[in-house]
């Protein structure tokens, strides 16, 4: 796993990427920590830590200058491939604990890796909250609408009738759509891509971390041991890119009708929007309450510890 990390306090409304920040240049190799991924032959997300690397090698961020949180499954083992800060945390908790990382230290790049089933059934409720909050990280959330790691349960995002070990006669719940509700909670920058498609992946993390606020990159990452080969093929016809000549993603109301055509899965810059951060709100109640004053943890405490 990698190692632990020592966090600034200092106020910062940077954006989450330091692109550009450092003299010295990395190739991917830099950012690999020479842990094998074992995941499955032919798991989708090899090509996810792949596209993540090639993304952190086009920003030329400092690994030292990068956490990758994630929660528990099997795309949460991405950390200890990766030679940047990382911290694999406890089941639907990245978002939370991520969110203290990045507010104890802002100048750190925040990115949070996590599946279907951590972040939207377990870890379902902080999403609403960093998405209204705005938070300055980049969540890559890999969809492979089964539980793996767990040997095949029925997810949050796994279609209606999917016979599964917990489902041995079909589904009957509906699954959830996790663009269209993230659109819902007003995330300020979504995106999806295919894991077999790394060149395209690989741009749109980037642009999620160049994204000054809390994005979303929703991946398309199919399960081979569960729901095989002929699945990887099908999704992979079924993710079409976006055509870039006429398409707004500005505008969200075409967004929503991109979220919800579930034929065909639109990849790319789905929708974006530009506003305050949680960090930009955080350093204006800063001000207001403490104007020009300098405060010292240390003597808050003794204030306390003297009694």
């Amino acid at each position: 796993m990698s190692q632990a990390t020592q966090m600034s306090a200092a106020p910062s409304i940077n954006t989450n990427a330091q692109a550009g920040a450092c003299e010295k240049k990395y190739s991917v190799t830099d950012y690999k920590s020479g842990l094998k991924p074992i995941w499955c032959a032919g798991c989708g997300d090899y090509g996810v830590v792949n596209a993540l690397y090639r993304a952190l090698d086009e920003l030329q961020l400092e690994p030292e200058k990068v956490a990758l949180i994630s929660g528990i499954g099997c795309s949460s083992r991405i950390p200890g491939y990766v030679s940047t800060y990382g911290f694999n945390t406890v089941h639907g908790r990245a978002i939370p604990i991520a969110s203290g990382v990045k507010m104890a230290s802002p100048e750190t790049t925040v990115i949070i890796a996590g599946g279907d089933g951590d972040g939207f059934a377990i870890g379902g409720g902080h999403m609403p909250h960093v998405a209204r909050r705005n938070t300055n990280m980049t969540y890559i959330v890999m969809d492979n609408q089964i539980y793996g790691l767990t040997k095949g349960q029925l997810s949050p995002t796994s279609e209606m009738e999917l016979k599964t070990t917990t489902t041995p006669y079909g589904s009957i719940d509906t699954p959830l759509n996790i663009v269209s509700l993230a659109l819902s909670y007003h995330v300020s920058f979504i995106a999806r891509g295919f894991a077999g498609d790394i060149t395209q992946l690989a741009r749109l993390i980037k642009l999620g971390v160049e994204h000054n606020g809390f994005s979303l990159i929703h991946v398309v990452s199919p399960c081979v041991t569960y729901r095989g080969m002929e699945y990887f093929r099908m999704m992979k016809e079924k993710c079409v890119p976006l055509p870039d000549t006429f398409y707004d993603p500005t505008d969200k109301v075409e967004a929503f009708k991109v979220a919800e055509n579930t034929k065909t899965f639109y990849t790319g810059v789905i929708f974006k929007e530009t506003r305050a951060t949680f960090n930009d709100n955080v350093g204006n109640i800063s001000g207001k309450v403490c104007g020009d004053k300098k405060y010292s943890v240390d003597d808050i405490l003794n204030q306390y510890l003297a009694q």
